[in-house]
């Protein structure tokens, strides 16, 4: 099991614009074609002993596990399609070859809906980096249409730098700004857009820490607070608090680490940081869910979800 996790590992770090459910799902599908399983029965056993090894090594990472709940789908529904068990492998391994296309579209027809919502003159906020919110920026310059990013650091990892940058060179307004200052400036801004790394059943969201707090500094505000995703993100979990979420990081996902800065800060001992990662934002702070499946409200994950596994 140990081939998969290199893999997925290796495929994170030759592509960074690479999602990591998609990551986990070309990872598996390259277990097919050197399986040594000889009946349909033994190769679901496979893999799933793939995916409970992918999802133990990251500590059930929401994004990790999307994947491969995915993947397991895929396996269980193309299994009942075929009779002969060597095209069924066939397919298997063509669809998963094809999951990096396929989710590269997911963005666009994300990027295409959310257009609409954004206006000349509109202050938008963001959180963090995330390549979907990017690219509907950007989208949105691309049709000339006039506006200005407000984007918070995002600590620890400072996130949010890499997504300003990006944008800057796009020749869009940006402004950093201090993650503490989001209610300072929530009276400016007229929505905000944040990406998210998963969708959970009951239709709320879960990423990068800090999201939780705009959503509410958006609700006290009467703002708009819109997040983006593809479908395959959507995970069939229901936190009830902060808690339950798991706040381990897979050491591929450098990205999510506390900064360089923090780190040799002379006053902060590394033993005394505590902050997680990830954290829940509900579906009553959400107005509305971009994805490649269309515009949903919260309660519309659920239906999906239904939709896909039952």
């Amino acid at each position: 099991m140990a081939e998969v996790i290199k893999h997925f590992e290796n495929l994170l770090q030759t592509d960074q614009d690479l999602s990591v459910p998609v990551a986990a799902i070309k990872a598996l599908s390259e277990l097919i074609p050197t399986s040594k399983a000889n009946t349909m029965a033994e190769f679901i056993q496979e893999i799933e002993k793939s995916v409970e090894s992918l999802k133990r090594h990251f500590n059930d990472a929401v994004s990790v596990s999307a994947g491969c709940e995915l993947f397991l789908r895929f396996v269980t529904r193309t299994a009942t399609d075929f009779i002969e068990f060597e095209k069924c492998k066939k397919r298997l391994y063509e669809r998963g070859s094809k999951f990096e296309q396929k989710a590269s579209m997911c963005r666009q027809k994300i990027a295409q809906s959310a257009l609409n919502f954004i206006r000349d003159g509109t202050n938008i906020l963001i959180h963090s980096y995330s390549r979907v919110v990017t690219l509907v920026l950007l989208k949105a310059a691309a049709a000339n249409k006039r506006f200005t990013v407000y984007v918070t650091e995002a600590r620890p990892g400072c996130s949010g730098i890499s997504s300003a940058e990006i944008l800057r060179k796009a020749g869009i307004p940006v402004k950093v700004i201090l993650d503490s200052a989001v209610g300072y400036y929530m009276e400016s801004i007229d929505m905000v857009l944040v990406g998210a790394e998963g969708f959970v059943e009951n239709g709320g969201l879960i990423n990068q820490i800090g999201t939780y707090l705009i959503s509410v500094m958006a609700k006290a505000a009467n703002k708009p607070f819109y997040a983006v995703a593809e479908s395959f993100k959507f995970v069939r979990l229901f936190p009830l608090s902060q808690s339950e979420l798991s706040t381990g990081t897979p050491t591929s996902l450098s990205y999510r680490t506390f900064s360089n800065q923090m780190m040799n800060d002379p006053i902060i001992k590394k033993e005394d940081l505590a902050s997680p990662l990830l954290d829940y934002t509900p579906p009553a702070y959400i107005t509305l869910l971009f994805t490649d499946i269309g515009v949903l409200t919260p309660s519309g994950v659920s239906d999906e979800l239904i939709k896909l596994y039952y």
